[in-house]
């Protein structure tokens, strides 16, 4: 079994101190004398090698290499449910997810390592600009939170774990066609053209081939929200390196291999429903039965990135994330009772001025 240490920590040649991962750069640096590292970049044949799929099947039967597994020691959240890799020389911290106080643990965690990486790309600065602008478009926020966005405070970078999966589908469906067609009702002036539908019998096969069909491993951040930070360009997807981790944190997955391919069973059901609908064509459709085959399931086990920040606002946690590589942002918000509680009375206020001014000008 191959193990990887949680501690990713490279010395600046000049002066010791740790470099890290510069965002949109193939390099480290450091923050303190400015030495810059480029970091080792492979040629495109041996770059499409190491970011080959495993064999899903291999996978679940714990029949792949043993190099493609590795041991990190991990924190586990209690109250989000996060495993999220700290350095070794933390004891404790703010969990970058809930915002909750964590202890770490000297538990390990055996899982299968990551193939790929897609690295930073926006500074933290960058993405701090894009959540204040996002937080600030929030109607009904309480002032704090107003105060949040003009902060300069830290946001954690952070690696979240996806599935990416490839599967070949057949699918048999039987269902029924709809055309629309139109006739006269009514009489004199109550004559109306109504539209009905004619209905007939259909069936018969699609297929699709689904190509790294992203699924979030982790369970400490909602799968809507998650989704919703897409589309991520998996062009600039990397062989996985410790590299690009140095100087950020990296959360396990939570999600196990079956359960990620069951999450991705129903997004591909919506695609091949689409396809169904299309394939019976007239102007509605209906489908009755629908039966899928999956052939040559094989996956990835990617890190993608992430800015994080979390908002505690009466007892309770908020969740900010903005897409690193994009800077798409998605969250929870808090609502402000007193401002929702204001805008009522000024919109009742308004009623009846204009009830008493309508009145009037009626007088």
């Amino acid at each position: 079994m191959a193990t990887t240490q949680l501690e990713h920590r490279f010395p600046c040649a000049q002066c010791g101190a740790s470099l890290r991962f510069e965002p949109g750069q193939a390099r480290l640096s450091c923050e303190y004398c400015g030495h810059e590292q480029p970091i080792p970049q492979m040629d495109d044949a041996t770059r499409v090698t190491a970011l080959q799929s495993l064999d899903y099947h291999e996978a679940v039967a714990q029949t792949l290499p043993a190099d493609e597994f590795e041991e990190t020691r991990v924190v586990h959240c209690d109250t989000c449910g996060a495993e999220v890799q700290f350095e070794a020389h933390i004891h404790s911290a703010e969990c970058p997810f809930c915002a909750s106080p964590v202890v770490t643990d000297t538990g390990t965690h055996r899982h299968i390592k990551p193939q790929a990486i897609l690295p930073f790309r926006l500074s933290e600065r960058e993405a701090h600009e894009r959540m204040g602008k996002w937080l600030k478009s929030l109607w009904f926020a309480p002032s704090e939170l107003a105060k949040y966005a003009r902060s300069t405070g830290k946001l954690n970078g952070l690696y979240v774990p996806y599935w990416a999966f490839d599967v070949a589908t057949r699918s048999r469906y039987s269902g029924q066609r709809g055309t629309h067609y139109y006739v006269m009702v009514g009489s004199g002036k109550n004559a109306r053209r109504e539209r009905r539908t004619r209905w007939s019998p259909a069936s018969g096969r699609v297929q699709r081939q689904f190509l790294d069909l992203l699924v979030i491993a982790s369970q400490s951040l909602p799968r809507a929200n998650a989704r919703r930070l897409e589309p991520w360009t998996l062009a600039d997807l990397q062989p996985y390196s410790a590299d690009y981790l140095s100087g950020f944190r990296a959360e396990g997955y939570t999600v196990a291999l079956p359960e990620g391919f069951d999450a991705a069973k129903e997004i591909m059901d919506e695609q091949i429903r689409a396809d169904v609908c299309r394939d019976i064509g007239g102007d509605e459709q209906r489908i009755t039965s629908l039966d899928t085959d999956y052939s040559e399931e094989r996956f990835k086990h990617l890190l993608l990135p992430v800015w994080m920040a979390a908002y505690r606002y009466r007892g309770k946690s908020y969740r900010f994330i903005v897409n690193g590589q994009t800077g798409r942002v998605q969250g929870e918000r808090p609502w402000s009772v007193w401002k929702i509680a204001g805008a009522v009375m000024f919109a009742l206020a308004f009623l009846v001025l204009a009830f008493y001014v309508a009145e009037m000008g009626g007088f």
